[in-house]
């Protein structure tokens, strides 16, 4: 009999036991497994949502990329040099500014007003009613894309009327209101939980004021050409003006993975770390036990002609049942324990509803396998020895005393 054969007949004959540790790996590793989606989750969704906008370079007036951005002064030339680089597909200047959205019948909204010369379907937002930006079609109106949850907190339609005014709540302007006409209803990738975003074309958030007027960037955003790359694209934007700051997407990421994700690496390790251990002490205390309570056992088995190579076969098959098992109950467990993680941690104030802090990915699926096995062997180390260097005479006559 092989020591598969015996491990599967020991966990059928106690079903109890077996059951119990079963649940048991599963749970702790059901938490090891969220770990592990932690581990990079924010880094992946993160890259997903900066590459949604369809740029995959960034031109600052500063270093970093901070909430606050020094100007980029000279947009429109600046604009127009880069898109005669050879290594640039698309270019597209973009505003922001805080300001007030209105309907007929009063009410008013804080928003974030985005400006982009860009009106194609480029810009980080997906319509789900209506149309994109044209900047092509003239209008004595300008046109607006807005958030899904203002269009339902205010009633509007593609086709209705809104109200913008530069400015925020509880402070007086003389500005007055200026009419929109909003063409489409989107999914903004960087709005965050409880905001209201609205694009419009440059010219339209020009209109605003005098501020929204001058010819200035708050980020210059640049589509390589596939066969140039975003690395040729950020060196020769660099060249052409050395005074401002370059990033490709890999590189923001990078500087995000170092900076902003350092802290959920951390936690993501030390966790993971901490249930690796707890399912090593499972599994090893759960064999030490059933080696001791089965001696006489394992020792009639050794009398019969067993060899020590098989005894230790069907011990290290128990605990790759036990966690194999267990394992394989923590995908769907720990999948579903992250989506309620994720929601809660996604309530943080601030953060883009885009941004998700558990995702799955099939690397966290083979590193998951991988700390089970390395965890099976171990644990199952200490009641191998103890199996195959008991001594069978005395044994058998200790159990057949007592």
């Amino acid at each position: 009999m092989t020591g598969f054969a015996l491990a599967r007949r020991t966990a059928a004959r106690y079903k109890a036991r077996t059951t119990l540790a079963v649940a048991g790996v599963a749970i702790i590793a059901a938490l090891n497994f969220d770990m592990l989606l932690l581990s990079r989750g924010l880094l992946i969704s993160f890259a997903d949502m900066i590459d949604s906008a369809g740029f995959d370079v960034r031109v600052t007036g500063s270093t970093g990329l901070p909430t606050l951005r020094i100007p980029v002064a000279g947009a429109a030339k600046l604009a127009d040099d880069i898109r005669r680089l050879p290594e640039v597909e698309d270019v597209a200047i973009v505003r922001f500014e805080q300001a007030l959205a209105s309907v007929l019948d009063g009410r008013e909204r804080s928003i974030s007003l985005l400006g982009t010369s860009e009106g194609s379907t480029r810009g980080g937002w997906k319509i789900v009613r209506g149309r994109h930006l044209d900047v092509s079609r003239s209008s004595d109106i300008p046109p607006a894309v807005i958030t899904r949850r203002l269009a339902a907190d205010f009633g509007v339609e593609p086709g209705s009327v809104l109200r913008v005014r530069a400015g925020v709540p509880g402070e007086q302007s003389v500005l007055p209101f200026l009419n929109y006409r909003i063409v489409g209803i989107a999914d903004f990738s960087f709005e965050a939980a409880g905001e209201y975003t609205v694009a419009t074309t440059l010219e339209g958030f020009r209109a605003l004021g005098e501020n929204g007027k001058s010819d200035e960037a708050d980020v210059v955003l640049v589509a390589s050409k596939p066969e140039a790359g975003s690395d040729a694209a950020v060196a020769a934007i660099a060249r052409l003006r050395p005074d401002l700051h370059v990033y490709s997407n890999q590189e923001v990421i990078e500087q995000f993975n170092r900076n902003g994700f350092a802290y959920f690496r951390q936690i993501s390790l030390v966790l993971s770390t901490t249930t690796a251990v707890f399912t090593f002490l499972l599994v090893a205390t759960l064999l030490t036990v059933s080696v001791n309570q089965r001696l006489g056992e394992i020792a009639a088995l050794r009398a019969i002609g067993i060899s020590r190579q098989r005894v230790a076969g069907m011990l290290l098959w128990e605990s790759a049942l036990l966690v194999g098992l267990g394992g394989a109950i923590a995908l769907p467990l720990g999948g579903a324990l992250a989506i309620g993680l994720d929601q809660i941690l996604r309530r943080m104030p601030g953060l883009p509803e885009q941004l998700h802090f558990f995702v799955f990915e099939p690397r966290a699926v083979v590193l998951h396998a991988a700390v089970l096995a390395a965890t099976g062997v171990v644990a199952a180390l200490y009641p191998v020895r103890l199996a195959v260097t008991l001594p069978i005479a005395a044994t058998l006559r200790r159990e057949l005393g007592s």
